[in-house]
């Protein structure tokens, strides 16, 4: 397997297909970089160089008991990107990977990054607060880490076949495989780490994140997401940024690059091309 050895030991797990500009792909939670199977080979087939890692604690790549929040997934795609030499990076997030993107683009080296896409993504922030009514309770997250810490096993069969990808609506046509290969993508990982991204990807502030990133940014969401719901998500994202676009699907779930990745591609090539 290719991996990376980062400076406090960790090993990063990545994929790196294809030549020409590259495209990274940054994963939720708690999956890995085999969640962007459909975006990763459409876009080899387009010709870009397409590269997805598994994030510290997910996937492949070192179960972490340390660093499991934002700070330090983002030095690590700094590191990531230095040591494969990435320049004029397109750089796409989905849910807690958009909050990294986020994260890493605000402070990524001048050239490596020429365009950001967040989708379902969990900036500005999730968490309910005094500064943002409109967030989930914090109460909603501590049920999420019992669940973890009780019975991870079924908590990520329950996940996917309820409000992740829509399945629990009236009419869903419901994918078992779909099912499993995200608990087959969670069980890979650490319960430590998973554990802690929690809080990472629920109260992690995100807006001055936001505000400093200079390069044209795509902020793609469907307005039925159960998981990052849109109204507190996406259009205050939107607002923040210097070049930000918004994308809004009707009806799509938070897992729409599974569920439709023939809508997701096709703008994210549009968008990637323009």
């Amino acid at each position: 397997m290719a991996t990376i050895r980062l400076t406090d030991g960790t090993e990063i797990f990545y994929k790196d297909w294809g030549s020409g500009q590259p495209i990274v792909f940054h994963h939720g939670w708690p999956l890995s970089a085999d969640d962007w199977d459909s975006q990763m080979l459409f876009f080899l087939h387009q010709g870009y160089r397409v590269i997805a890692h598994d994030r510290r604690g997910h996937g492949r790549s070192t179960q972490t008991a340390h660093g499991n929040e934002m700070d330090t997934y983002a030095d690590d795609v700094v590191q990531f990107a230095k040591a494969l030499d990435l320049k004029n990076a397109i750089h796409i997030g989905h849910s807690t990977g958009g909050g990294e993107v986020a994260r890493y683009v605000a402070r990524a080296e001048p050239g490596r990054v020429s365009k950001a896409v967040l989708i379902g993504a969990v900036p500005p922030i999730m968490v309910k607060s005094d500064k943002n009514p409109g967030g989930l309770p914090l109460e909603l997250f501590d049920g999420f880490r019992a669940s973890v810490a009780a019975n991870r096993a079924q908590f990520y069969v329950d996940v996917p076949a309820g409000p992740f990808y829509g399945f629990n609506r009236p009419g869903a046509t419901i994918s078992q495989g779909v099912i499993d290969n995200w608990w087959r993508q969670g069980m890979m990982g650490g319960i430590k780490p998973q554990y802690d991204c929690i809080k990472a990807f629920s109260e992690t502030d995100f807006t001055e994140d936001l505000k400093r990133i200079e390069v044209p940014t795509l902020v793609m969401h469907g307005d039925d997401d159960q998981i990052v719901p849109f109204a507190d998500s996406a259009p205050l994202s939107v607002k923040l940024l210097k070049h930000g676009t918004l994308k809004v699907y009707e009806g799509l779930p938070h897992g729409l690059c599974t569920t439709h990745p023939d809508v997701v591609n096709a703008d994210l090539l549009s968008f990637i091309k323009g």
